[in-house]
């Protein structure tokens, strides 16, 4: 629809200012039912639109953080009504597993901690969502912090959009490298986290003194 983020600022930039905060309500509450969304470059528009005038600082953060807060309790509730099948191999073959393993890992180390921190975790989020709802973390602790995470981010990303102006590359481009470094990281976490349940399964068929013999004895 839009072929550069410029088109789409033009776009919001001719609503009335309730639209525009309808726009990004709906926005970033898409962003992680159907992660495709460009939810993040939404909420750096709207603060661009803030330094215009056409819409002020809080409603703008208010209804992004709404709406990223919604579309993760959403998918929390389809995690709490699928249950295990989120992370069956066969099942939902369009959840990518390795953020699923990933996401896993955070949980079971982290709890709560992996909810107050998603928004940061671009790439995982709805699946971060959909693991917590299957992992039974309580829904009012989890919503709680679930907006705080979006209020952080989104505020963050609205006064950068704010501070930058129509320059729209040097956000887009922090948000491209900083989306690589998360992605990255997941990957990483997935290799250690396949390592070690590699290992345990070893160890475990092997038993501890064949295990030894092993380390002891390579060629063996």
């Amino acid at each position: 629809m839009f072929e550069s983020v410029q088109q789409f600022a033009d776009w919001l930039q001719s609503l009335p200012p309730g639209w525009v905060y309808a726009v990004l309500l709906a926005v970033a509450y898409g962003e992680n039912v159907v992660p495709p969304i460009p939810g993040d470059v939404a909420v750096v528009v709207g603060g661009y639109l803030v330094g215009l005038g056409v819409i002020a600082f809080v409603p703008a953060v208010g209804v992004a953080t709404l709406g990223g807060a919604l579309g993760f309790m959403t998918m929390y509730a389809a995690g709490v009504w699928l249950g295990d099948a989120v992370e069956d191999p066969r099942r939902l073959r369009w959840i990518p597993k390795g953020a699923v393993r990933a996401a896993k890992g955070w949980l079971q180390r982290w709890g709560y901690g992996v909810v107050a921190a998603n928004r940061f975790l671009s790439g995982a989020r709805s699946v971060i969502a959909l693991l917590v709802g299957a992992s039974d973390l309580r829904a009012g602790p989890t919503a709680l912090l679930a907006t705080l995470s979006a209020a952080v981010w989104t505020g963050l990303l609205t006064y950068a959009g704010y501070a930058v102006g129509a320059n729209w590359d040097l956000i887009l481009s922090w948000l491209r490298a900083y989306g690589q470094a998360v992605t990255a990281a997941v990957v990483l976490v997935v290799a250690v986290w396949a390592g070690r349940w590699w290992w345990r399964r070893r160890f475990a068929r092997t038993g501890p003194e064949e295990a030894q013999r092993n380390r002891e004895d390579p060629a063996g």
